[in-house]
């Protein structure tokens, strides 16, 4: 079935193994066979996973565009672990997403991956705020 895409201006796209960049307008397209795609929105970059939720969403992005996710899954089992052993809070997120890699179906486990990243963001909120100083006025 086509997928029709939508990009904003100057929006990144990453196609199978190309990464492609709009123009100033916005354009669609429509992708019609199966391909490995991923929206601008949807790309953490190496440098930019400086967490360790980031680092697994990382590792989901990199096992869903590989030919050969192995490496890539090896590092998520074990960020998985490490990370419901500090934090076991996160267990039912992480359970989640790998019952979508157990299922082969990595773009969901992508999705539940940012649910995993809003868990984690408003966990740092909330030490944010505890550790803000209190006004005493």
């Amino acid at each position: 079935m086509p997928l029709k895409i939508e990009l904003k201006p100057d929006e990144r796209l990453i196609i199978g193994n190309a990464a492609i960049r709009n123009g100033p307008r916005r354009s669609s397209f429509v992708i019609e066979t199966n391909t490995k795609f991923l929206r601008e929105s949807d790309i953490i970059t190496e440098s930019e996973a400086d967490t360790p939720c980031k680092r697994l969403y990382f590792a989901l992005t990199l096992m869903y565009l590989a030919d050969d996710p192995t490496l890539a899954e090896n590092s998520f089992v074990e960020q998985s672990n490490a990370l419901m052993e500090a934090a076991p809070s996160t267990r039912p997120y992480i359970a989640a997403i790998y019952e979508q890699v157990q299922g082969g179906d990595l773009y969901r486990a992508l999705k539940r991956g940012k649910d995993l990243l809003a868990y984690e963001e408003q966990l740092r909120s909330l030490l944010a705020n505890k550790d803000a100083p209190v006004d005493a006025s």
